[in-house]
């Protein structure tokens, strides 16, 4: 119990800040809810089943530390980061409309790999508060709080493989660039528990000069995409503004991070709680509207009749909510 609960301690706090990323156009919450179940149920189960299976068959043929050492350094990096991967393959086929780009490949990636990581922490925590001592507060440090990112950022790798594959017209990208994503993320994880293997030295030197510049480096991939986004809005919605669907200040806002936020602490500000829900479904619907047209650009929505019946749903609940808001 203690280790669940030090496990499951700080999980709000990081989803919270896996989802502030999603801010132009947010995933339905069942999808980010299914990942991350995903991620602490399904994926931890076929891991540690399979992981333990090598460990018994390794341990009995040689000795106990060769079953350890090639289940944790050689066996889960690949079945870990395969079993995270399913669920982020059934989105990207089965809901292309909520899988639109590395924004939303790495959204649900953290989400898989945030959950995959609780479960995980139950056991390492659990086994650290058995032991006594300053164990488990020096265990949480170590995965709470100095690197709670790393599943996220391995299975993340996969999640932006996925989400250039779908922005890209290219076939060759299309095909290859999931089995890269993923491969690279069976490659950070391999580095990481390899680098366990030595001592403290290794371990914090892969740390500092791999891990921490390919988690920046995973940052700034966030700014691009977000900017990349922000351009489909930005293009997409320009012809709305025209027609007067939104006024030239209300499609500024619509087009950046910081309109958005601003509009809508207004919103909460001097209309309330309803208000401001009323001018969070706004921007959402707007944001949809965009990305649906970005994908017919694409080819990927090829009935035409059904992709005209659903943009005009968008711009008829635009405006119904736009007469809601009113001033805000």
């Amino acid at each position: 119990m203690t280790g669940i609960l030090t496990a499951m301690l700080p999980i709000p706090i990081y989803i919270l800040l896996i989802l502030w990323i999603d801010r132009y156009e947010s995933e339905p919450m069942w999808m980010l809810a299914a990942a991350f179940f995903w991620g602490a149920t399904v994926a931890a189960f076929i891991a540690i089943k399979i992981n333990t299976y090598i460990f018994f068959a390794l341990a009995e043929s040689y000795d106990r530390f060769t079953g350890m050492y090639y289940a944790l350094v050689y066996s889960a990096p690949i079945i870990e980061e395969s079993s995270k991967a399913i669920i982020l393959f059934i989105f990207f086929w089965w809901k292309k409309d909520e899988f639109d780009g590395v924004v939303d490949g790495i959204v649900y990636a953290g989400m898989v790999g945030l959950g995959f990581a609780m479960t995980e922490n139950f056991k390492y925590y659990g086994e650290a508060a058995m032991l006594g001592g300053n164990r488990l507060t020096g265990l949480f440090i170590l995965r709470g709080v100095i690197s709670p990112f790393i599943h996220p950022l391995f299975t993340s790798m996969t999640g932006i493989g996925l989400g250039i594959a779908r922005q890209t017209r290219n076939f060759a990208l299309k095909i290859f660039m999931p089995i890269l994503g993923l491969l690279a993320a069976m490659l950070l994880h391999f580095i990481w528990n390899r680098s366990a293997v030595p001592g403290p030295a290794v371990f914090f030197a892969i740390y500092f000069l791999v891990m921490i510049p390919i988690f920046s480096g995973a940052i700034v991939a966030i700014v691009f995409a977000l900017k990349r986004e922000g351009r489909i809005v930005r293009e997409n919605l320009w012809h709305d503004c025209q027609r007067g669907l939104f006024t030239p200040q209300e499609y500024s806002r619509l087009c950046s991070i910081r309109g958005r936020m601003g509009a809508s602490f207004n919103a909460l500000k001097w209309g309330g709680f309803r208000l401001w829900r009323t001018r969070m479904r706004f921007n959402q619907l707007a944001s949809e509207l965009a990305f649906h047209r970005s994908r017919v650009q694409l080819g990927m929505i090829t009935d035409q009749r059904a992709a005209y019946e659903r943009e005009m749903a968008y711009v008829n609940q635009l405006f119904e909510l736009r007469r809601r808001l009113g001033y805000f």
